[in-house]
């Protein structure tokens, strides 16, 4: 075994899209070890607290008009005129990688065990140690037209503060309405549209004493992780799918194992959107989003190795902990087979839980059926009296229903 480590730099990060094209920040084999650092694309909600002073951060967040070190952000167009900037926001998430696999094919599996993970805590002389993070109810999320108050609609920006010291727990500071934003190439953003905009915080009234006597209990984890998948060259990080990608389950934290359907050679692993916190469902359309770095160990499952295992037939994201099985339902199990590449941006006019709910359904029978032997009837009753359905999340285009069932069931 061997142990890398993996920092921040806008060389190995890769902004808005898993890709089967860029060149792998890393090569590993099957049993290896690494750390892997991962910064919010929401860290520019409050520069002074989560940017200012981290040379890693700074170097990636980097936009000046003379100057932006990580040019494309998202799977869009690189071909200009743009309407927001290279890569057009299709896909928000910072993503650290990709970390290539050596001998994975496409039918193998890769386990990604996440071992440990740690906040990352602010350089700031003013809030040196601190960790903190930012809650967007955003123009994305379930609510936004569904106000009651005025003025509506409008996307407000919650920052929290990590207390680490004991039981951890995010702590509400102050939060803000967003008001029009201009990037350094002189494009105003009037919503919340594309990643990595500066907010100057002299055109954005604080509200302090928010939520008073609230602490929310910390789950660290990963919003986005997963591999390449082999429909198209760069595809964007929103849209969940049969690799992984923006899952949003808060259980995918220390002590999970992950599982994944390799599809292309090498499996090119990326991880990122760390979260400090979220409940199921994600409504407003973020968790509280923090930088997190993670230890993660790797292990490749072969095709002919898979029969008779929890892994045959696997074609979609699996997670194992200590006390569960969990697979995932989507709208679309493959979103990018059924709707083509220009599903990416189309993909939330079909959103429906219907649909990720029957596809959760059909994973967990399936599960069921393959790995514990069980006839259609013993796993659709044992489904109805035992398993947990729950809404993973309804903000990332391919809403999410997951089906989790105990391990202490079976003996």
């Amino acid at each position: 075994m061997r142990h890398y480590t993996l920092p921040v730099s806008p060389k190995t990060v890769h902004w808005g899209y898993f890709s089967k094209a860029v060149t792998p920040a890393l090569t590993l084999k099957s049993g290896d070890r690494a750390t892997i650092e991962t910064l919010t694309h929401h860290a520019n909600d409050d520069y002074e607290r989560m940017i200012r002073d981290d040379p890693g951060a700074e170097a990636v967040f980097r936009w000046t008009r003379e100057e932006k070190p990580v040019w494309r952000r998202g799977a869009g167009s690189v071909e200009p005129p743009f309407t927001y900037g290279p890569g057009e926001g299709l896909g928000v998430h910072l993503m650290t990688g990709p970390v290539a696999i050596e001998g994975a094919e496409p039918g193998d599996v890769l386990e990604v065990r996440v071992l440990d993970v740690r906040p990352r805590p602010s350089c700031s002389a003013c809030y040196a140690g601190r960790c903190f993070g930012s809650n967007a109810s955003a123009n994305w999320g379930f609510h936004y037209h569904d106000l009651i108050e005025e003025p509506k609609p409008r996307e407000v920006v919650t920052i929290y503060e990590l207390d680490t010291s004991g039981e951890p727990v995010a702590k509400p500071v102050y939060n803000y309405v967003w008001t029009p934003q201009t990037d350094p190439d002189g494009v105003v953003h009037p919503t919340i549209d594309y990643p990595g905009v500066r907010v100057d915080h002299a055109l954005v009234q604080h509200r302090e004493n928010i939520l008073p006597g609230v602490r929310v209990p910390a789950r660290l984890h990963f919003g986005t992780m997963g591999l390449a998948p082999s429909e198209a060259e760069f595809v964007s990080t929103i849209p969940p799918n049969y690799t992984g990608g923006n899952i949003d389950d808060w259980r995918i934290g220390k002590g999970v194992r992950m599982y994944y359907p390799v599809a292309v050679e090498g499996a090119f692993f990326s991880v990122g959107d760390p979260h400090a916190a979220q409940g199921d469902s994600e409504l407003n359309g973020t968790a509280i989003e923090t930088s997190l770095t993670g230890d993660f160990e790797f292990i490749l499952h072969k095709r002919d190795d898979l029969e008779g295992t929890i892994l045959e037939g696997l074609d979609h994201p699996l997670l194992e902990n200590d006390r569960q099985w969990s697979v995932y339902g989507f709208t679309f199990p493959n979103y990018l087979q059924t709707l083509g590449p220009e599903g990416q941006a189309t993909v939330a006019e079909h959103a429906s839980l219907d649909l990720a709910m029957r596809d959760a359904f059909r994973k967990l029978r399936r599960f069921l059926m393959t790995t514990r032997g069980f006839s259609e009837d013993e796993a659709v009753s044992l489904m109805s009296v035992a398993a947990d359905f729950g809404i993973t999340q309804v903000v990332d285009a391919n809403w999410g229903v997951h089906g989790s069932i105990r391990k202490d069931l079976f003996t």
